[in-house]
């Protein structure tokens, strides 16, 4: 089983990714399987959920933002398509939101990962540990800042190596703080000499941000990660305003198309011609540029009650998306 304890800077940085599914969705799963425990300081969670929102916020607006500065480039050096390019511009605004709020799902999942790993909170033989680590101004204390929490990160993952065979746990610290980890003035990759000892051991990994992740999971996992990498390998886009349009006019239309034809046998049965005649000489052009348009077989009925339930239901819910109350059904 590898141990992984992965600090709140990378989990911070896995939860904005708009690809971050693939390594939220992995690690759920060989924890599942029993291939994988995360080692989870109390301190994690704390600092996880106190820069989550602020983190979420940051994301959502950045997008808003990033589509205003557009705009205004379109405005003061458009060519001659500036109408059309403002308006996708405009319609990938209105989104801004909704892609923020997918992105940000991660964070749920992530706390989920957090809240199932393992809870471990920092003794007084690892804080006496981290406050010698400040007083003889060793990593991570070499810089001038608060690194108490960083301190005792390290004292934990120490514990946790020097009570394992690691060759049967392997073990490895993910961090993307290399201000405070990392090699100063070198590779970032590579642990600060002050905290090397804690990797000296080829079972014990320091690993550099996402990509650090990615990589241990691939050295322990590899090939059967790569399978549970392509199963996950996606990222969901909201859909434009106009395919949303597009889809209610159709529904629009085939809902439209059925009723007018029940309200034309139910004329036949009462037996009121004139009302038939009316009726068709209204609907008659609707009828035809509706057949005209739908030409798959079943796309204009006939519809038993669960399809045209299915129907209904979408429009109703496209509807709301466009702003109307639930359950808005007029044709």
């Amino acid at each position: 089983m590898l141990n992984l304890l992965v600090d709140t800077s990378t989990w911070l940085d896995l939860s904005k990714r708009r690809d971050g599914q693939r390594w939220i969705v992995a690690l759920r799963v060989l924890v599942h399987q029993g291939e994988v425990e995360l080692i989870v300081p109390s301190l994690v969670i704390e600092e996880y959920e106190r820069n989550r929102e602020r983190v979420e916020a940051s994301m959502t607006a950045s997008v808003a933002q990033r589509f205003k500065l557009i705009r205004q480039d379109l405005d003061d050096f458009g060519g001659t398509d500036t109408e059309q390019a403002l308006r996708t511009v405009e319609d990938l605004a209105r989104h801004a939101p909704l892609i923020g709020a997918m992105t940000t799902r991660n964070f749920d999942e992530v706390l989920d990962l957090l809240r199932g790993g393992r809870a471990v909170e920092a003794t007084d033989s690892e804080r006496h540990a981290a406050v010698e680590r400040g007083l003889s101004k060793r990593a991570p204390f070499h810089r001038s800042r608060n690194s108490v929490a960083d301190a005792l990160l390290l004292e934990l993952y120490a514990t946790a190596i020097a009570t394992v065979d690691l060759a049967q746990h392997p073990h490895a610290f993910v961090t993307s703080n290399s201000e405070d980890f990392s090699l100063p003035n070198g590779d970032k990759r590579l642990p600060h000499p002050d905290i090397s000892a804690a990797f000296a051991s080829e079972h014990s990994t320091y690993a550099l941000g996402v990509d650090g992740l990615n990589g241990v999971l691939r050295h322990h996992f590899s090939p059967e990660i790569e399978e549970l990498f392509a199963d996950t390998d996606f990222v969901e886009e909201p859909r434009r305003l106009d395919e949303i349009q597009d889809a209610e006019k159709e529904l629009f239309d085939r809902i439209w198309y059925h009723r007018s034809l029940q309200h034309e046998y139910h004329l036949e049965d009462a037996g009121d011609y004139a009302g038939l005649e009316r009726l068709r000489k209204i609907a008659g052009e609707g009828r035809a540029r509706v057949e005209g348009t739908y030409t798959q077989p079943g796309e204009l009925g006939p519809y038993s009650d669960f399809e045209l339930g299915m129907l209904n239901g979408k429009i109703s819910a496209l509807r709301w998306v466009l702003g109307s109350e639930w359950d808005f059904l007029d044709t």
